[in-house]
């Protein structure tokens, strides 16, 4: 009896609504040349960006520069949308890719990052926000001395965790939640709330994507000072404090964005060398305080609306729970 050969399938999360998220089965096909197989084991959710994305605000003047790497549908609905994965290839070796969500995929090998043996595979997941903030160091094009960070979440922490490791010794996270105290201590930062906060920075990084976060962040700063805006608030209009002594103290108010390599750095740096570098960033035991423990990629649809609305750090995904591969 001739056997009749089988397609792989994987397994997606989409977006397909404001607040609605489903699993669909996708054939692959067979790996083209150039290309690698990667089998999830690990993912996150950047809460920030997917929040946004979930809700359907992402205003259409930046559907295309909005586009995640290997994004599937169109922006509003429905969208495949993510990129922070962990798998194995078929060697066993473990690969970070800048994908959505999904259990198996394939991409051109260029596009699947070895994972050093120092850097656990559940760690890897904080990649694509390291090498985000790692670019806004960058952008800051210098050594400052007294920094501030606005809003403590995964991306401000590891902004502060950048600085205390390549620029700067005197950091404070500022964030409402004081609980947050916990993670700049583990970090080796200074924490404060925002009525505490530190005045006369040389450099204040602002990741808190509120109004009220971007005011202190302005308020932080010393004459002729820096202020980097890390924050993306999608189709939302931000009032921003430019009045008081925001032009007597000539400050510097500035966007820092990942999808370009930060002009400091942009004639000797690509994307993947940038990315590779964030990775072996991840080295450091102490950065696991920003992983929250995982829940299954089976659940997602379920329990991704209170993860996205609440005050989450890192929201790992276990793949190898309930999501093993579908034939």
């Amino acid at each position: 009896m001739r056997r009749t050969k089988r397609t792989e399938t994987a397994r997606a999360l989409w977006y397909v609504g404001p607040g609605l998220m489903q699993i669909q089965e996708e054939a692959l096909g067979s790996p083209r040349a150039g290309t690698v197989r990667i089998r999830a084991t690990h993912g996150a959710i950047s809460r920030g960006t997917e929040s946004l994305v979930a809700a359907g605000r992402v205003p259409s003047s930046e559907f295309q520069r909005m586009r995640a790497p290997f994004m599937a549908g169109e922006f509003p609905f429905p969208v495949k949308y993510g990129y922070a994965t962990v798998g194995t290839v078929d060697s066993g070796a473990s690969v970070f890719a800048l994908h959505p969500h999904q259990t198996v995929f394939d991409v051109p090998a260029e596009s699947a990052i070895p994972i050093p043996s120092a850097v656990p595979a559940s760690r890897a997941v904080l990649a694509a926000n390291m090498e985000t903030a790692l670019n806004a160091v960058w952008d800051a094009d210098g050594r400052f001395e007294k920094v501030a960070v606005v809003g403590a979440g995964v991306v401000g922490a590891l902004t502060g965790f950048v600085c205390r490791k390549l620029a700067a010794d005197d950091i404070t996270l500022v964030d409402i939640n004081p609980a947050r105290a916990v993670v700049a201590a583990a970090l080796g930062l200074h924490f404060a709330t925002p009525d505490k906060a530190p005045a006369e920075c040389d450099l204040v990084f602002h990741a808190s994507a509120s109004a009220a976060g971007l005011a202190t962040a302005l308020g932080l700063a010393r004459d002729e000072a820096t202020i980097i805006e890390l924050s993306w608030y999608g189709d939302a209009a931000v009032p921003v404090p430019l009045g008081g002594a925001f032009h007597s103290r000539r400050l510097k108010l500035i966007a820092s964005q990942v999808g370009k390599v930060a002009p400091s750095h942009r004639r000797d740096w690509s994307h993947r060398r940038r990315l590779e570098h964030a990775i072996n960033l991840l080295a450091d035991d102490r950065l696991d305080v920003l992983l929250e423990p995982s829940i299954a990629f089976e659940d997602l649809p379920r329990r991704l609306p209170f993860v996205l609305a609440a005050g989450t750090l890192c929201q790992l995904i276990d793949y190898k729970e309930r999501a093993g591969v579908h034939r």
